[in-house]
């Protein structure tokens, strides 16, 4: 597990790509366009200019609450927290707000640029712990170059699959989103294989010395079974996290993942398009 200077963003200044001229105007748009199927449509045609203009160059920009040097081409989660904020798991992102204390304790697991945990960093406060986790070598870049470009201080980024095992695992990436990354195959046609470091969840709990979790977010394209079958294996009840937000992926799961937790005391909360929301009951 290890923390790159970024190559790929590259060791410009935050701001040296900010939106100028015709891209800023639409980019001003899009994110105002109302939640309404015909905003959204007129929100993704201007999406479609914007993009065709920058010319695979990135963007900086402030979003939810951070800076963020952004490539909106391939990778969805890019394209949301540039173009359109709130279409980001708005509903999971003020859920974990919701829990917010002092000494808040937060694992993004698939942390892809850090959205996630850059949002949640914006409104933590200095003694928060956040530790986001991303296996994919070129993603990680972004999102240390992310990272460092906010003053927050409170967020560790682990270049790492996290996994049921430890040594070395095969990634499968589609290259039409770099979101779409799993250590399960998640696309027989397209997927590309690289090989990276891999850690249990527990092995990397011990290793960062968390006394408590208070939220953990699985975004692992499948995995999330297995990550979580071997967590609970091993873990104290006291590391137990309060909050679990774990990707829909009842389709890819080896096993019944939601009635395993409920086995456990999680109960739903709620839940979203993209995501099931679980809160360990006391």
């Amino acid at each position: 597990m290890t923390e790159r200077i970024p190559s790929e963003t590259g060791p410009s200044e935050f701001g040296t790509f900010a939106a100028r001229g015709l891209v800023a105007t639409l980019l001003n748009w899009t994110r105002k366009m109302p939640a309404t199927w015909l905003g959204k449509r007129l929100g993704f045609l201007l999406r479609r200019i914007a993009i065709s203009r920058l010319g695979g160059r990135p963007v900086d920009a402030e979003s939810l609450g951070a800076r963020f040097r952004l490539y909106p081409y391939n990778n969805v989660c890019e394209k949301r927290i540039l173009f359109a904020p709130r279409d980001f798991d708005e509903a999971e992102r003020n859920l974990l707000v919701s829990r917010l204390h002092p000494d808040f304790v937060f694992l993004d697991i698939g942390a892809n640029i850090g959205g996630y945990a850059l949002a949640v960093a914006a409104k933590a406060g200095p003694r928060a712990r956040i530790l986001a986790m991303e296996p994919q070598p070129d993603v990680f870049e972004r999102l240390v170059y992310n990272i460092r470009a906010n003053p927050f201080g409170t967020v560790k980024a682990l270049a790492v699959a996290v996994a049921d095992r430890d040594g070395e695992i095969t990634l499968f990436l589609d290259p039409r989103n770099k979101g779409e990354a799993s250590v399960k195959i998640v696309s027989a046609d397209h997927a590309r294989q690289v090989r990276v470091a891999a850690r249990t969840l527990f092995g990397i709990v011990q290793d960062e010395g968390f006394g408590h979790i208070d939220a953990v977010k699985l975004d692992v394209e499948g995995a999330e079974d297995m990550i979580l079958k071997q967590f609970f294996s091993e873990a104290p009840v006291a590391l137990w996290p309060k909050l679990i937000i774990v990707e829909r992926g009842e389709d890819r799961w080896s096993f019944d993942l939601l009635a395993y937790l409920a086995e456990r005391g999680y109960a739903p909360i709620g839940g979203t398009r993209n995501n099931h929301l679980l809160e360990l009951k006391a």
